[in-house]
């Protein structure tokens, strides 16, 4: 025999010989030729294959893979949000604080969707044209307004009409103008 039986490889990683054996048939093991378990290959593939959250016992050898300084800055950002403490930025995050993060944020975004569906929200694309199409047609009425009114008014102050008509188109052109300029706040 090249490698071990169900039974010593059971015991070597602690785990019942049912679970090696379910394991073993679902090709999550490394075989020797001879039907034995090579037990550093194996171990190598559980270890790659196997969620570290739902293990019982810390791996032996971890070889951690660098994370993006933006991802741990999001998850420290999440926690803040739900007021949880996070850590400081490069201080490490553990993997129980950005599992909560993940679970923190799929929980907005299952609640987001859910008020989506219930029609609380809003497309922004579409409120954006909306008020675009309103801003526009209150404008076009403001401008044919002058031409609307001139003769009433200009019967009611005895002027002519054209003047009138004239004169109140500049004012509300420039009036517009004055609105249509960008207003900066800061």
């Amino acid at each position: 025999m090249q490698g071990m039986s169900e039974r010593q490889y059971a015991a070597h990683v602690g785990l019942s010989r049912g679970a090696i054996q379910k394991a073993k048939a679902a090709g999550r093991l490394v075989l020797h030729e001879d039907g034995s378990i090579d037990a550093a290959a194996s171990d190598r593939l559980r270890a790659d294959a196997t969620d570290p959250s739902k293990t019982r016992k810390a791996p032996k050898e971890t070889k951690l893979k660098p994370v993006s300084e933006a991802a741990v800055s999001a998850v420290g950002d999440t926690l803040r949000e739900q007021g949880m403490a996070a850590p400081v930025t490069g201080g490490g995050t553990t993997f129980l604080q950005a599992k909560t993060a993940h679970e923190v944020l799929k929980a907005q975004e299952r609640r987001i969707r859910l008020a989506k569906l219930k029609g609380e929200l809003v497309d922004r694309d579409r409120a954006t044209a909306l008020v675009f199409r309103l801003a526009r047609e209150e404008r076009d009425a403001w401008v044919n307004w002058p031409a609307r009114v001139a003769a009433l008014m200009a019967a009611e102050l005895g002027t002519e009409t054209a003047a009138m008509q004239k004169v109140l188109e500049a004012h509300v052109r420039a009036h517009l103008e004055q609105l249509a300029q960008p207003r900066i706040a800061l």
